[in-house]
């Protein structure tokens, strides 16, 4: 193993552990081999809590691999299986969908393809809720399925249109402006199909989607997006205000889930990590 390939110094500071317990689990010296599991548990504990203790095994291997410590996943499934470090699961929420309305629906265009080839193309949105002592605080995002990015987003006392889809609408255009084809896909929800948001996508480029009736899967990964908020954020917290919770979403979507949580759909890296690696190949091209 080239020890040049690892910033050490840079590594130990991440992980904030001191260069001799790093070298300590590095050596392969028979003497020291039983401090190498204790170093490596307390670089995984480490990620684990940075996740909010939701990362399993593949996902803290991709944040070792990241960092060029040098270890299989077997191994690291191992540990954290012996230590009793497992991802916390997602408990179940109602949703907020209503769907009796007179109000037109759009054909489900997008049909459960979930793949983009760039930015732009699709984007999905949903509603959820979030409670606090002060009452009920709505949730309303927009994703770009492209680099699953959360693009747009309002969050609002009340369920009406001009309170949740439209300003998360216009945040969404304001920072990727529409540019080519663009699908929008939803679930049936009245905000969605009244006339006061559909005004809104009244543009050549834009094709509206929606949900097919009570099927959940036909949004999954805006579905699955909540999901992880509830987990990763709204369920640790007993929020007494609506401004308090609206900071902590702010800073759960903001300071990780836009730009160090790593997503299986892009192959475990952040979605930082992957607009610079498509950087990156747009250089080299």
């Amino acid at each position: 193993m080239n020890k040049n390939l690892f910033p050490v110094e840079k590594m130990c500071q991440v992980f904030k552990v001191s260069q001799s317990a790093y070298y300590s689990w590095n050596n392969g010296d028979s003497s020291i081999r039983k401090n190498q599991e204790k170093c490596l548990l307390e670089l995984i504990e480490i990620i684990y809590a940075k996740s909010h203790k939701t990362y399993g095994s593949p996902r803290i291997f991709s944040e070792l691999k990241a960092e060029q410590i040098s270890v299989s996943r077997s191994k690291v499934a191992r540990i954290m299986k012996k230590h009793s470090i497992r991802s916390v699961h997602a408990k179940k929420f109602k949703v907020t969908t209503d769907s009796k309305h007179k109000h037109p629906v759009a054909e489900n265009i997008l049909d459960r393809n979930f793949h983009a080839d760039h930015k732009g193309e699709k984007w999905v949105s949903d509603i959820t809720y979030i409670q606090t002592k002060e009452g009920w605080l709505y949730l309303t995002s927009i994703m770009d399925l492209y680099d699953r990015k959360v693009i747009g987003w309002a969050m609002s006392k009340g369920m009406k249109a001009s309170e949740t889809v439209v300003p998360a609408w216009e945040m969404a255009t304001t920072n990727r402006p529409i540019m080519n084809d663009l699908i929008f896909h939803s679930d049936r929800g009245v905000q969605y199909a009244c006339t006061e948001f559909t005004d809104q996508l009244k543009n050549p480029l834009i094709t509206q989607s929606m949900s097919r009736k009570g099927n959940c899967w036909d949004n999954a990964v805006a579905e699955s997006f909540f999901k992880s908020l509830k987990k990763e954020c709204v369920y640790r917290n007993k929020y007494l205000t609506r401004n308090e919770a609206k900071l902590s979403v702010f800073q759960w979507i903001e300071t990780w889930y836009n730009t160090n949580r790593r997503h299986s759909s892009l192959g475990n890296k952040s979605i930082k990590e992957f607009e610079k690696s498509i950087n990156n190949h747009n250089l080299a091209a």
